[in-house]
């Protein structure tokens, strides 16, 4: 049998061994949980050594804490043995003094305390003394100084004893814990989807109609893992967020409440999916804290949901309803769920699909064309033109570049920038590096080119790309911005200017050369 353990492992189980050896399915072991569903942590701490004393120097935090029967033996036994030993100390006073002897018969002596004759009347004293019964039978004389510093001290010690079992007891049936209990937690958390995005979520209600002050809620992932350097961590806790950044982990818990997780590239379910779901082992923990409103004292509720309590495909059924003058809570359907259509694979999965089959290239602006120039332009490609006006335009575009960029183009910028505030005049093939995009100016007379609108500056700049690669040329519009983009020229050529003559005076109407000549 052994031997068959040691083969198969632990999770096969032997059945039917009269009849040969059959092994039945893996049977999977019941889930050791961190939390209990009641809020119970599930720890021992064991082999303390000498730190058993920390426990004796908080002596009031440990009777607290201890249960109510071992309190309340605590309790009894202290005063039963306050009691008898105080006794004592009478008697051992009335018996030195010879009290004892006398009988209470003779009138004439004075003892130390009158009418104590034996134990059970030393015991009476000293339960009407500390009790401030007082009959009146049995008192203390003012020849007995022994008797007036035991009673001092018997006062004292009554004081301390009353105000710390007390005081421990008091603070017990105080401690808000049977709060917690009328506070719920749905038995089963959910997967689905809200808004679009993939949830993890959990129910919580309140039973009584006193009011949760400053609820708020949290949520660790109890999960073993192993570092990149080979360290092992189990039970390693990891925050989910609830909404933290958005408020809405602070709750207004009059009815039942929702909690949701959004799964997204900063959760530690992103790569979760039903099918790797089954497979998981890990344990979500949920603290709901807040002030009680009757007492002012905080209450934490607690529990858990391991990987078998959390159903992928449902959703939480509705349990509000509206009534005449007032909404109804059916907590009947509290821990009830329906399955809803949810996509069976994780955010990451998701994403990844999502990439490949819809990717999103980025928009490249047309560009507008420009009116012929010429005769010789009219068949050729068409290039914006950019007036001098929008010079600081054009300035503010640059500047929107990476500063690498812009210190690239800084100085032939600064020349460009002169050139068209100045008006004076450029050189033909002058270029102008604008970040990586290489560019020719050319300053161009309004005699050959048409005017399209009124008040259109006499003369005007054309901005056209050098001779590169056309998959360089291609690559550098995407690096620009869109203005930029709209304002390259689509081919590396420029568009020859045909000249009549070699003069510019040349191109000129008949009419202003034989004005010129006149001059």
């Amino acid at each position: 049998m052994s031997a068959i353990r040691r083969k198969f492992g632990e999770d096969y189980q032997v059945v039917n061994t009269n009849r040969g050896m059959t092994f039945s399915a893996p049977v999977k072991r019941k889930r050791q949980r961190f939390v209990e569903k009641n809020g119970r942590c599930n720890v021992q701490h064991g082999n303390l050594g000498g730190e058993t004393s920390r426990y004796i120097s908080d002596l009031f935090t440990t009777l607290v804490d201890l249960k109510w029967r071992w309190n309340l033996l605590i309790f009894i036994l202290t005063y039963t043995v306050a009691w008898l030993v105080m006794a004592s100390m009478w008697w051992v006073i009335a018996y030195i003094r010879g009290d004892l002897s006398h009988g209470g018969h003779d009138s004439s002596y004075t003892p130390c305390v009158a009418n104590v004759y034996n134990f059970p009347s030393a015991f009476l004293f000293f339960i009407e003394t500390e009790a401030t019964i007082g009959y009146g039978y049995r008192y203390i004389t003012e020849k007995c100084p022994e008797g007036i510093i035991l009673f001092l001290f018997q006062s004292l010690l009554g004081s301390i004893v009353d105000a710390f079992l007390i005081g421990c007891m008091f603070i017990k049936m105080s401690q808000p814990k049977k709060r917690a209990e009328t506070l719920m937690f749905s038995q089963d958390a959910v997967i689905s989807q809200r808004d679009g995005k993939l949830c993890l979520m959990f129910r919580v209600g309140n039973l009584r109609n006193s009011h949760m002050v400053s609820a708020q809620i949290r949520c660790k992932l109890i999960k073993s893992r192993q570092t990149p350097e080979g360290e092992f961590l189990p039970l390693d806790q990891c925050e989910l967020d609830v909404g933290f950044g958005t408020g809405a982990d602070q709750l207004f818990l009059v009815s039942p409440l929702t909690i949701c997780h959004e799964i997204n590239t900063k959760s530690p379910f992103f790569d979760l999916s039903q099918r790797s779901l089954m497979n998981e082992q890990f344990e979500i923990v949920v603290i709901l804290e807040g002030i009680v409103e009757t007492t002012g004292m905080t209450c934490q509720a607690r529990t858990s949901y391991t990987e078998d309590e959390v159903l992928w495909g449902h959703r939480f059924l509705p349990v509000m309803s509206l009534e005449e003058g007032f909404f109804r809570v059916d907590y009947s359907q509290f821990h009830n769920t329906f399955e809803v259509p949810t996509p069976p694979y994780s955010v990451k999965e998701q994403e990844e699909k999502s990439s490949l089959t819809s990717p999103n290239p980025l928009p490249v602006a047309q560009t507008p064309t420009s009116p012929p120039l010429g005769n010789g332009g009219r068949g050729g490609r068409r290039e914006r033109l950019l007036s001098a006006d929008c010079a600081d335009h054009i300035e503010d575009q640059v500047h929107r570049l990476p500063s690498k960029l812009q210190c690239m183009g800084s100085t032939k910028e600064e020349h460009l920038r002169r050139g068209l505030k100045s008006g004076t005049a450029l050189p033909g093939e002058r270029a102008s590096s604008t970040g990586d995009l290489p560019l020719s100016i050319r300053r161009l007379r309004s005699s050959s080119i048409p005017v399209a609108r009124q008040g259109q500056p006499e003369e005007q700049v054309q901005l056209l790309a050098l001779d590169a690669d056309p998959g360089e040329g291609e690559l550098e519009k995407h690096r620009l911005p869109p203005a930029f983009s709209s304002i390259t020229a689509p081919t590396p050529t420029s568009v020859q200017i045909p000249l009549a003559g070699g003069r510019p005076e040349d191109n000129l109407p008949a009419k202003l050369r034989r004005m010129n000549a006149d001059r």
